[in-house]
């Protein structure tokens, strides 16, 4: 199965017609869809610091790697960067000084953001109030490759609409709900056999966590109604009433449109049934 769509036809669904890159829409996506915060934003036991929003935090440390997402507000680092050097380090994970990012941040997703998607998210956070809180470089033990692709040129938007194909680029490239739910191999999510299948561990203070199975299998999201499932998108509370666990950021989907959620659960619809961990 394709993971990207790369063109997207007419469709009399559309509800909003592409547009230029925009602060307004880069503060949607970074504080809806795209989540930034979850990572870049300061955790306490009670939910992220917003005095400190985007001012990075420690994401992972395990024998592989020490995460840092790093302080992206006008008061770190990245203030210095032109908005194409940000923009690169977003899409390419590659910094002003060529060297790259890693892990845990969705490389291989972000290179499908749109231009248009990705100027406003760098838009809008030259506007963000400017944190002074300081954070080291990651430090990983594994090799990281010399890039995640060849150079991007250029991404075409695709029409923002409740459709498959627009619930595909919101699930991937902007919340990349399909990496935290997908198996990892050695070489990042198997995507090509066990896309959404689930079985991922996130370990944090509220201990072990592991990703559902989103494909349209019994294990899977099968016994749920749209409306189910968009309450555990944005709230976190399964029909039973009980509560997921982190690091899925609940709070940043609850901002989501109705008509980006409906695209998200359309394109869940169909995709192929897997058992869990495929």
């Amino acid at each position: 199965m394709r993971l990207f769509v790369t063109a997207f036809a007419l469709s009399s669904t559309a509800f909003l017609a592409n547009a230029q890159p925009s602060v307004e829409r880069g503060e949607y996506l970074v504080r809806g869809p795209a989540g930034c915060g979850n990572c870049h934003t300061p955790q306490t036991p009670e939910g992220p610091d917003m005095s400190n929003e985007l001012g990075g935090f420690m994401v992972d440390k395990n024998p592989a790697f020490e995460a840092w997402a790093v302080n992206i507000t006008p008061g770190g680092r990245v203030a210095s960067w032109t908005d194409d050097e940000l923009a690169r380090a977003i899409r390419e994970g590659i910094r002003p000084d060529g060297t790259i990012i890693g892990p845990p941040m969705p490389m291989t997703l972000y290179r499908n953001l749109s231009d248009d998607d990705l100027y406003s998210i760098v838009a809008f956070l030259r506007t963000v109030p400017a944190s002074q809180n300081e954070t080291p470089f990651s430090t990983y033990n594994i090799p990281l490759p010399p890039a995640y692709g060849p150079p991007v040129q250029s991404v075409s938007a695709p029409l923002r609409s409740v459709s498959v194909e627009y619930g595909e680029y919101l699930a991937g490239p902007v919340a990349h709900c399909i990496e935290c739910h997908t198996p990892m191999g050695e070489r990042g999510p198997i995507f090509d056999t066990h896309l959404g299948a689930g079985g991922f561990e996130f370990h944090g203070p509220w201990g072990t966590s592991v990703s559902a199975n989103l494909t349209t299998h019994k294990d899977g999201l099968a016994g749920y109604s749209d409306e189910e499932l968009k309450t555990m998108i944005t709230k976190g509370i399964r029909p039973d009433g009980s509560r997921m666990l982190p690091p899925m950021g609940y709070h940043h989907y609850a901002a989501m449109t109705e008509q980006d959620l409906d695209a998200v659960v359309l394109y869940l619809r169909q995709l192929p049934p897997l058992p869990n961990g495929g």
